[in-house]
C-alpha cells in the first residue's frame, strides 16, 4: 500500500512538473512582438525640365560685305540678330551643366577664318556681352570631357550651370570679318546653335 501512494505520489509530481513546463512553453511560445513605425523616410528625385527655344528670325546677311566690330555688335533687326532662350526647370536639388554650341552647315563656302560671331546676354534686354567679337576658326571647341554631354568638335559659343529654375535670353549677331579678302563670286556661311544640358552627378 504504501508502495502504490509512492507512486501515486510520484506520478501526481511528475504530471504537475509536466503541466508546469507545458504552461510555461506555452506562454513562450505564444508571445510575439510588433510594432510598426509612424516615421516614413523618404528618397525624392529632382525633376528637370530643360527647353531651347529659338526666335522667329535666323540671320540672313544678303550681299554682306566685310565690316568692323563696331559694326557688327551695333547690328539689330530682322535677319540681323539671333535670339534664343534657354530655360531650366528644376525641383530638388540638381544641378545642370550646359553648354551652347555652333555648327558650320556643310554647304557653306565661306571659311571660318572670314566670319565673326558675337553673343551677348538679353536678360532683361540688357545686350550684355557674353563672347567678344570672335572669329569662328578661333573659338574652342568641345571635348569628350565636357560635363554638358555636348558632342565633341562643336563651337563652344559659352557654357553655364542651372541650379535653381531660370531662364536665359541671348542674342547671336555674325558678319564677314573686316580682315577678310570678298573675293569676286558669292560665298555663303551657315551656322546652327546648339543647346545641350546635363545633370551634375549627385
Amino acid at each position: 500500500m504504501k508502495g502504490n501512494n509512492s507512486k501515486q505520489l510520484l506520478l501526481s509530481i511528475l504530471g504537475v512538473a509536466i503541466l508546469v513546463v507545458a504552461v510555461v512553453g506555452v506562454s513562450f511560445a505564444a508571445f510575439s512582438y510588433s510594432k510598426t513605425g509612424t516615421k516614413v523616410n523618404t528618397i525624392t528625385t529632382g525633376t528637370i525640365t530643360m527647353s531651347y527655344v529659338e526666335g522667329e528670325n535666323a540671320i540672313d546677311l544678303k550681299n554682306a560685305m566685310p565690316m568692323t566690330d563696331v559694326n557688327g555688335k551695333a547690328l539689330t533687326g530682322d535677319n540681323n540678330v539671333f535670339d534664343f532662350t534657354v530655360n531650366a526647370t528644376i525641383t530638388g536639388t540638381t544641378t545642370i551643366d550646359y553648354a551652347i554650341t555652333a555648327t558650320k552647315e556643310p554647304d557653306s563656302t565661306l571659311p571660318e577664318s572670314g566670319v565673326k560671331v558675337y553673343l551677348t546676354d538679353m536678360d532683361a534686354d540688357a545686350d550684355d556681352q557674353i563672347l567678344a567679337p570672335t572669329l569662328v576658326s578661333s573659338l574652342g571647341k568641345t571635348t569628350s570631357s565636357e560635363t554638358s554631354g555636348a558632342p565633341v568638335d562643336q563651337y563652344k559659343l559659352t557654357t553655364g550651370t542651372f541650379n535653381a529654375t531660370t531662364t536665359h535670353k541671348y542674342r547671336l549677331r555674325m558678319w564677314v570679318a573686316d580682315t577678310y579678302n570678298v573675293s569676286g563670286t558669292s560665298q555663303t556661311f551657315k551656322l546652327r546653335v546648339n543647346v545641350y544640358g546635363k545633370a551634375a552627378a549627385q
